[in-house]
């Protein structure tokens, strides 16, 4: 993904873990906040949150072709 950013000229402002909380708070239609506020996912959308708002790098990506985008995916494993 930060390859994929820089290449667009943009940046990450957070990398959002997968936990298997966010599909137990779906399964009881509830956000994860809700469901586990003290969470470690919980935590990661409230830094994701935070980084968002203090966020002070406003561009606008560079579209890149979908050739540029296979070629990314296979030389990072994403796709052979």
């Amino acid at each position: 993904m930060e390859a994929f950013s820089e290449r667009v000229g943009s940046h990450l402002v957070h990398f959002v873990p997968r936990d298997n909380t966010v599909q137990q708070a779906e399964i009881r239609k509830k956000t994860v906040i809700e469901y586990d506020p003290l969470c470690n996912q919980a935590e990661e959308y409230r830094k994701l949150a935070r980084n968002i708002l203090e966020n002070e790098m406003f561009v606008v990506p560079e579209p890149i072709t979908m050739d540029e985008l296979e070629g990314m995916m296979t030389e990072f494993g994403v796709v052979q």
